[in-house]
């Protein structure tokens, strides 16, 4: 059975951005050229690159990103190099467009999952978050790639501006006949970082929004019969914080040859690897590496470093609760009926 990228202890998990170029201007995008680079990466580095990675962690689940990865026309050999190397499982990230008839030039057998972003049950909620007609756009794509025999995945990105739809997704998701449904709450990285003051109050959710409408959603599609992948976010004060950056094996890899180990440092220069001359090399302290070891009330330190707006405390100064490792997610498998296609 197809299998796709993994957010658990001992997963290994490379995300390889092969360019930052897109044709969408998402209002919550975490991509920041000055940090990423603007360039679009040759087939042959791509390829050595795809190498040494598959060499540091074999087996590993690559996710192949952008930008919007579609745009590169290289793409569908990026694709077999992958497919070559022993990558645990392949998948593409889009955001629905689907360029350069890429479904045409990749088949199944070469992919485990063709994963769409979406940000709203409806065109009203989703277009003002990802640009006008991307709804339809994107449900398009997501319909021509299921006829073609692909397996999809759908990511959702949890904010204010779309909390109240995120209700309505089990059942867009059944009609989709989407098999893997990837919640994600939104950070403040790139493009939602700007003004980081003002951004939180208007994107950022509270613990009791997002246990009173995103975690019985999540159920309900699992109910509907589709897996569903979710972050904790808030752990309570008896429940142990785990970083992936000490039980997990994630590599975040940008064109301009940064490899972080966490998605939260993308902003800055804290970098653990970098790209030199095709070769891998770590880099000197501090980054961060030296920052995964350490052990605070707030739980994660990196969120408490970051992107704290979304911290609250208690009159005498300890946290009300502890923030959960982005990446060591819960996952509930479909106990319901599965699409009747669905493998």
């Amino acid at each position: 059975m197809s299998q796709t990228v993994r957010f658990t202890r001992n997963a290994a998990n490379v995300f390889f951005h092969i360019l930052t170029q897109c044709n969408l201007q998402c209002r919550h995008c975490y991509i920041n050229p000055q940090q990423h680079g603007r360039q679009r990466l040759s087939l042959a580095t791509i390829q050595n690159w795809l190498q040494t990675l598959a060499r540091r962690a074999p087996g590993a689940n690559l996710v192949i990103l952008g930008g919007e990865p579609t745009l590169h026309p290289d793409l569908p050999q990026v694709v077999k190099s992958a497919r070559a190397l022993g990558y645990g499982s392949i998948t593409i990230d889009t955001n629905g467009y689907l360029f350069n008839d890429i479904l045409d030039r990749i088949s199944p057998r070469e992919v485990d999952f063709i994963s769409f972003s979406l940000d709203g049950a409806t065109p009203a909620t989703n277009d003002p978050i990802r640009g006008q007609g991307s709804f339809k756009v994107c449900t398009e794509g997501l319909r021509a790639a299921r006829r073609k025999g692909f397996r999809t995945s759908l990511i959702y990105t949890v904010s204010r501006m779309n909390l109240e739809d995120v209700i309505d997704m089990p059942e867009l998701l059944r009609e989709l006949k989407v098999e893997h449904f990837f919640l994600q709450v939104i950070g403040l990285r790139g493009r939602s970082a700007n003004g980081r003051e003002e951004a939180a109050p208007d994107l950022q959710v509270s613990r009791e929004q997002w246990e009173a409408q995103v975690l019985p959603t999540a159920r309900r599609a699992a109910q509907a019969g589709i897996r569903v992948t979710y972050p904790k976010v808030y752990l309570s004060a008896d429940q142990a914080f785990e970083c992936a950056g000490r039980v997990a094996d994630n590599y975040f890899v940008f064109p301009n040859g940064r490899v972080y180990r966490c998605p939260l440092c993308e902003d800055y220069p804290l970098h653990s690897l970098l790209f030199d001359d095709d070769c891998l090399r770590p880099t000197g302290p501090i980054n961060e590496v030296d920052l995964f070891e350490l052990d605070i009330p707030e739980g994660c330190v990196m969120n408490k470093l970051i992107q704290p707006l979304n911290l609250v405390y208690r009159p005498d100064g300890t946290p009300a609760c502890k923030i959960a490792c982005c990446l060591l997610k819960e996952e509930l498998p479909s106990i319901g009926i599965a699409n009747s296609d669905q493998a």
